[in-house]
């Protein structure tokens, strides 16, 4: 069985028995407009983790993890936003060190390259993790228009976090399902979680 890395998160790795298995790609799909990138940030306090981002600018990144109250770590952050993202993305990647942690943030424009390409940049880059013992998060945006390659992300994924995001009233509703799991179990109850300047359980019951 493949060692299990601790995301950091405790909320999340007391339910995914320890954490992800080291060598493992995980889809994290989420909503723009929500707090989703709180948990990218927690992720970083786990280890050393290299940060690409395809929309934001890596100035405007880092500012917001040391901006963010809950524990995060020194992540490098670099912009693969150009012209050519999966180039840039494919360079930084492959000098991966060992034990670390990916984040790409968002992976919608690599998704929209061609098919052939992409496929090429998801086998390599499952063939880095698997060499380095690191685990990649692919951070996904859900709704509008789906990237044509989404399919094969979520079928190429060991791990597939979604989550879901709903306004109720005055209240905001975030469920975390993991409804796949290879090479370990997936959960078969959503996680009800508060997202507010730290990634928590939310202990409040649903009234229907």
């Amino acid at each position: 069985m493949a060692q299990r890395l601790p995301t950091g998160i405790e909320v999340l790795d007391r339910r995914l028995d320890g954490g992800i298995p080291a060598g493992s790609i995980v889809l994290f799909s989420a909503d723009p407009a929500s707090q989703s990138e709180l948990l990218l940030y927690e992720l970083t306090a786990a280890r050393g983790t290299l940060y690409l981002t395809t929309l934001r600018s890596d100035q405007a990144v880092s500012d917001a993890i040391q901006r963010t109250k809950s524990r995060v770590g020194t992540p490098t952050v670099r912009d693969v936003g150009g012209d050519a993202p999966l180039d840039a993305a494919n360079r930084l990647i492959g000098a991966l060190p060992e034990n670390a942690n990916l984040i790409v943030d968002a992976l919608d424009p690599l998704e929209r390259t061609e098919r052939s390409r992409y496929r090429r940049f998801l086998n390599e880059l499952q063939t880095t993790m698997v060499n380095t013992d690191s685990v990649a998060f692919l951070h996904a945006m859900k709704g509008g228009d789906e990237p044509r390659n989404r399919a094969m992300t979520e079928h190429v994924a060991d791990v597939v976090w979604d989550l879901d995001t709903q306004v109720r009233g005055n209240d905001v509703i975030n469920k975390l399902a993991v409804p796949k799991f290879r090479g370990g179990r997936a959960l078969d109850e959503t996680v009800k979680l508060k997202l507010e300047e730290q990634v928590a359980i939310d202990t409040s019951r649903d009234i229907a």
